[in-house]
């Protein structure tokens, strides 16, 4: 795909949903944080469901350490990983306060030496918390770059690097919202529904899917 074409998909996408946000429940830094960590191979709708009961007793590093493992575990037990997930954001909320001043930080570097916290997750809290233009590659964006041909690649940081380069610069700060949402409900892993994309037209899969026949 064309740097030109890769455009023209993204703006595609961006007429379709102007305002995108992520689907994740938060209310501050520190809580988009925990919720990121949680969603990893878990849905945005369980993690949610966790953190409606999780967040209401623990919305600090220090409400959630005193919490302890066995008390954030029992908010978030349907979720998968669950049990790493409870250490990891009980010592992330640890280290936030001793390393960090109790304060989310605005620093890839310092985000991916927190417990549980990856480049992916990182880059969601830079992007949502902190407004900077970074791509977070999920399952989701790593299956549409290689299927639409948009930023194909082996990895998610060789997707990633692409998608850097190719989004328009006047959308980069939104496009992965775009993305996700798009591989979630329509570009989907088994069956996507080609019929619903609003930027078919300049994708280059080789097996478009027609709506299915009305019942």
């Amino acid at each position: 795909m064309s740097a030109k074409q890769a455009g023209e998909f993204i703006r595609a996408l961006a007429a379709a949903n102007p305002a995108p946000e992520t689907e994740l429940e938060y209310s501050s830094p520190y809580t988009l944080l925990v919720a990121v960590a949680l969603s990893a191979q878990a849905t945005d709708v369980s993690v949610n469901k966790a953190t409606r009961t999780l967040f209401p007793i623990a919305s600090t590093p220090e409400a959630m350490v005193a919490l302890g493992v066995e008390g954030v575990a029992e908010h978030i037990r349907r979720i998968g990983l669950w049990q790493s997930k409870a250490k990891n954001v009980v010592a992330l909320s640890q280290m936030l306060i001793e390393k960090f001043g109790g304060e989310v930080p605005a620093d890839r570097a310092a985000l991916e030496s927190l417990p549980g916290v990856g480049r992916k997750t990182a880059n969601v809290v830079l992007n949502v918390a902190f407004g900077e233009e970074a791509m977070a590659v999920d399952t989701h964006i790593f299956r549409l770059g290689n299927r639409t041909g948009l930023a194909p690649g082996d990895t998610p940081r060789a997707v990633e690097d692409q998608l850097m380069k190719r989004v328009p610069p006047d959308l980069l700060r939104d496009a992965h919202h775009w993305l996700i949402l798009h591989g979630r409900y329509v570009c989907k892993a088994r069956a996507p529904e080609c019929w619903r994309c609003v930027a078919r037209a300049f994708c280059n899969y080789g097996q478009k899917v027609n709506a299915p026949p009305a019942r």
